[in-house]
């Protein structure tokens, strides 16, 4: 059973994550501020932090360091009223597990915290190589879980979208994401993929590189051309017959919420295009 220490006060989102019904079998508590968590932390073991949803990521990051010094390995789940690209940038280099911030969804966040919990052995697995304000590149290890922080660090970079096309446009990257984790590295968590986000006056563009052969679209018989019943269920019996798991839906619908997808020869490489309104 894992151990969570959640900062703020006892009503609002404070008191919603120590009473998710998500954490159940964890032990979850709450504690006032920084200085009585830097206490517990120097006299008990903790799994998993979550700052104070009034603190800025800045003094979150102050107290990370506070942390790595009286309990390394805790991870932390920053909570804060807003964080620029800077802000996003500096938590990724101190390792933040994930951040958050309004509108808070609690079960959301008690998702994550539960990851974070169950997570054996944890290492970073986020690498940032380029941390420009209109690029930044970063090595991803091929694993579902660091898949879904970095989900949610490109989620909180495009909170100047409005709602409905950011959401739409991270759920195209997460399926890019996902399909060059599974089928270009089989979720070998050793194994990296390069991920960057550029951003131009008229577009956000992505670019994911895999470093597994590739395939030729032309004659990939396992994912879904379209919407339609009847290609959807000939998707189904395909990867049936070549004893795949379910799904190959992500690649359409990448293609049905980007402007552009286009990929290298060896289809190893992959650039997912949405022009601005």
């Amino acid at each position: 059973m894992g151990r969570a220490l959640v900062i703020g006060p006892d009503s609002g989102i404070a008191a919603a994550l120590v009473a998710s019904p998500l954490l159940k079998g964890s032990h979850v508590e709450r504690c006032s501020g920084s200085v009585e968590a830097l206490h517990i932390l120097r006299t008990r073991a903790v799994d998993v932090l979550v700052t104070d949803p009034a603190t800025s990521i800045a003094d979150d990051l102050a107290l990370v360091r506070e942390v790595g010094c009286a309990r390394p390995g805790v991870r932390i789940i920053a909570l804060a009223p807003s964080a620029t690209h800077d802000d996003l940038i500096a938590a990724l280099q101190a390792h933040v597990f994930a951040c958050f911030t309004p509108p808070f969804d609690s079960g959301e966040i008690a998702d994550m915290m539960r990851s974070a919990l169950n997570a054996a052995n944890w290492h970073d697995g986020l690498e940032l190589v380029s941390g420009l304000p209109h690029w930044f590149t970063l090595r991803v290890a091929c694993h579902l879980l660091t898949a879904e922080r970095l989900v949610r660090f490109m989620t909180e970079h495009l909170t100047l979208l409005p709602a409905d096309q950011r959401d739409l446009l991270i759920a195209a990257f997460r399926e890019i994401l996902l399909n060059a984790m599974e089928h270009g590295a089989g979720f070998d968590e050793n194994t990296v993929i390069e991920v960057t986000a550029a951003r131009t006056k008229r577009a956000i563009v992505y670019h994911f590189r895999d470093p597994g052969g590739g395939f030729d679209r032309r004659v990939m018989p396992r994912a879904a051309g379209s919407c339609e019943p009847d290609e959807v269920v000939n998707s189904a019996l395909r990867r049936a017959e070549l004893g795949i798991r379910p799904g190959g839906f992500g690649l359409l619908i990448a293609r049905q919420i980007a402007d552009e997808l286009v990929y290298n020869q060896r289809g190893n490489e992959v650039i997912l295009v949405k022009y601005l309104s």
